[in-house]
């Protein structure tokens, strides 16, 4: 597989679990927080989306021959400083990269409030993303 697939194959992962997502965006707050299944599907769902989009940040910079990150967070500082991505943009997906590390290892002391306003308003964070690097590959 070449470089040049392993993007495509992220591009196409990140979509798929946007799409996945989206589904449960028309639930209320209460009804996701109170029954454990479509608890467990949002946040297993956002930590898949936020985990592609890293593995898609990282096989561009290995794709374009850049610095290795140091942290998956750093990911899109490098591709920021490659003029691939604002700064703010870039700022929003090392947030969810972060946010991605509390959803792989906080477990019970996911705040549930915070789950929502992920799933409500910063999916359009990661399709922005892939709209900005399905134009700069």
């Amino acid at each position: 597989m070449t470089s040049r697939d392993v993007i495509e194959n992220k591009i196409s992962s990140t979509r798929k679990f946007l799409r996945l997502l989206d589904r449960y965006r028309g639930y209320r707050k209460d009804e996701i927080q109170e029954d454990i299944d479509l608890k467990g599907a949002v946040e297993r769902y956002l930590y898949l989306a936020a985990q592609s989009t890293i593995d898609l940040a990282e096989a561009l910079i290995a794709f374009r021959n850049l610095r290795k990150p140091a942290t998956m967070a750093e990911s899109f500082r490098i591709l920021q400083e490659e003029g691939l991505l604002s700064a703010e943009l870039a700022g929003k997906l090392a947030k969810m990269a972060g946010y991605r590390n509390i959803l792989a290892h906080a477990y019970e002391d996911i705040d549930g409030d915070i789950v929502y306003d992920v799933l409500q308003h910063r999916l359009k964070d990661l399709a922005e993303f892939l709209d900005r690097i399905s134009l700069n590959y």
